[in-house]
């Protein structure tokens, strides 16, 4: 029986909501889109790799709807939402989780790589949202953003990263004010380590390695994607503003001004040598990209040069 025609005594808190998820072919999103199935919501799925996008719509479902599309291109994400419109007829729920991770010292990174970073996580939350929001509007719905630990805690090395999220948890909280009036919810998402591939392709990095090192252990502690997708999911479920994971960032997140006193960047400022000559060490031996990119970004970046015959 669909989740749309249980009846009412039994249905599950996302009976017949339709959530648009992006980055859905891995990680945090393709967890999340088969919590949301187990709920009873309808996932659509938007990842810009084609293969395991199309594994994972199998796994919610052999009738789920998947697109790919680069969330970094207006137009692209635009033509999304009018597809789910046509299949679906609505949009409930739009969780931004779509992402990328540049990382490297201001002197040597890429800047391909640095720039590739902002669009993904800025421009990309922000042509998602902008193209659902009249529809959003319409069923008075919610908004998640994958803001991350890093938009309050930034790391030495990860400039783009940290700064991308600072900016969505910027917007975040702006468009929660402004949509209130049109009953469309603004969630933001604290996650601190996830074991998603970004984590596990970071750890292939000698310098992301000695990063983490840095930091005390229950900082360092990963939660598993299935945990974090309920969480998520509740989140969905409540039209929650903030969303903490583990629940104890909240402290982190009341405290964040501390984060940057001398005292609790010591460690860092001592790690941060270290951390730079292992990254030249690589940028001599693998190149520019190799080093500020994990291996999926980069073969997605090497794919877009030859489409593009650049």
């Amino acid at each position: 029986m669909s989740p749309a025609k249980r009846p009412a005594s039994t249905a599950l808190p996302l009976t017949s909501r339709i959530v648009l998820i992006t980055g859905a072919a891995s990680g945090i999103g393709a967890a999340t889109a088969l919590e949301v199935v187990a709920q009873g919501g309808t996932p659509v799925l938007v990842d810009c790799d084609e293969e395991p996008l199309a594994h994972m719509a199998q796994r919610c479902g052999p009738d789920t709807l998947y697109q790919t599309a680069d969330v970094s291109d207006l137009l692209t994400m635009q033509a999304v939402v009018e597809k789910t419109l046509a299949v679906h007829g609505r949009i409930d729920i739009v969780f931004a989780n779509a992402g990328v991770a540049a990382f490297g010292p201001l002197a040597h990174v890429d800047p391909g790589a640095w720039k590739r970073c902002m669009e993904v996580n800025v421009f990309g939350v922000f042509n998602t949202v902008r193209s659902a929001l009249a529809a959003l509007m319409q069923q008075h719905g919610y908004v998640l953003i994958n803001a991350s630990v890093s938009s309050f805690a930034h790391p030495p090395m990860m400039s783009a990263y940290a700064g991308s999220k600072s900016a969505v948890e910027a917007m975040a909280n702006s468009w929660r004010i402004e949509l209130a009036a049109h009953r469309v919810a603004v969630g933001v998402l604290h996650a601190g380590w996830v074991r998603t591939p970004l984590v596990s392709e970071g750890a292939l990095h000698p310098g992301f390695v000695r990063l983490r090192a840095t930091m005390p252990g229950p900082l360092n502690r990963e939660t598993s994607p299935e945990e974090t997708a309920r969480v998520i999911v509740r989140a969905m479920v409540k039209r929650q503003p903030r969303v903490w994971l583990p629940g104890w960032m909240r402290i982190l997140f009341a405290l964040r001004a501390l984060l940057h006193m001398p005292f609790a960047e010591r460690e860092l400022l001592r790690a941060a040598p270290e951390i730079e000559a292992m990254y030249l060490e690589g940028l001599h031996a693998e190149g520019a990209l190799a080093s500020s990119f994990g291996p999926r970004e980069r073969e997605r970046t090497l794919r877009r040069s030859q489409q593009t015959g650049r």
